[in-house]
């Protein structure tokens, strides 16, 4: 007598009905996803993954050239090419983290409607993809950082380095709750994915990323802009790693708990919405 496996896939009625263990039993098809989207991202280029360093090299000499010659804005006392290799490096990992969970559902909906896994597993392919890219710019600061060093430039360290990987999660974490959140939104409001993409481009602005927080003298502007759940995380990094910029427990507190609320919140109508997904697409 022969047996057969049957596997019966019904959708979750509960919020924030995640079956991680499904997640674990396709660990392999994650990986699977993780290693394609890396292979291909450059693929058929001339200079392949040397577009990793190439990317953050040339925003960085554009930077220095109009931000620090013409138009002199203050580093707070870091060699400029530091300061904003580290703040590109860091804002672009957000970034492309954000952009990369925000469209998982519509880019992916062709797989989606061909074969079944579990659908939060490309929100995590994405920062996953975006956090390997992130290690190898972090390469280039660091060969700059043993320049200025072996130059006998003073640069300073604080012990908040060892918070580094940390804020680098809570970076992550954060994006993928506003992406789940603006994915799940998109599958039915096509329009939101233009908006979204401008509000990126605007949201660099309000960021310390090309320039330090201190430059903000005015006292409403400036907790204005520390209201910018990220603004804290980039300050503390430069902090930690140039010894500029403002660590804040308080402020880093502010960013953990909006990660938290955006995160659950993201959850919840993701759970919600990969029910009828392949119907509105």
């Amino acid at each position: 007598m022969a047996y057969t496996d049957e596997i019966v896939i019904t959708p979750q009625d509960r919020l924030l009905a995640i079956n991680w263990k499904e997640v674990w039993r396709y660990r392999d098809m994650y990986i699977l996803f993780v290693q394609r989207a890396f292979r291909t991202a450059y693929k058929q280029t001339i200079f392949g993954p040397l577009w990793f360093l190439i990317t953050p090299a040339l925003s960085v000499i554009v930077y220095v050239a109009v931000f620090g010659g013409v138009a002199h804005i203050s580093t707070d006392g870091a060699p400029p090419i530091l300061f904003y290799l580290l703040g590109v490096s860091v804002w672009g990992y957000f970034a492309a983290c954000l952009t990369g969970t925000s469209n998982s559902f519509v880019s992916n909906a062709d797989i989606f409607g061909k074969v079944y896994f579990p659908r939060i597993i490309m929100p995590m392919v994405a920062v996953t993809v975006q956090f390997l890219y992130f290690c190898i710019q972090l390469l280039l600061f660091i060969g700059a950082y043993i320049y200025y060093l072996a130059i006998g430039t003073e640069l300073t360290i604080h012990w908040q380095i060892l918070l580094f990987p940390v804020l680098m999660i809570l970076l992550a974490f954060m994006a993928v709750g506003v992406g789940m959140v603006v994915s799940s939104m998109t599958t039915k409001y096509r329009d939101l994915q233009i908006i979204f993409a401008k509000f990126v481009t605007l949201w660099v602005y309000v960021t310390p990323v090309i320039y330090p927080l201190s430059m903000v003298t005015n006292e409403k502007l400036h907790f204005a802009m520390s209201l910018n759940p990220v603004t804290p995380v980039m300050e503390a990094v430069k902090y930690s790693l140039l010894g500029v910029g403002e660590f804040s427990w308080m402020w880093l507190l502010y960013a953990l708990v909006f990660t938290i609320v955006v995160d659950v919140l993201g959850l919840a109508m993701f759970s919600k919405v990969q029910k009828s997904f392949m119907d509105t697409v």
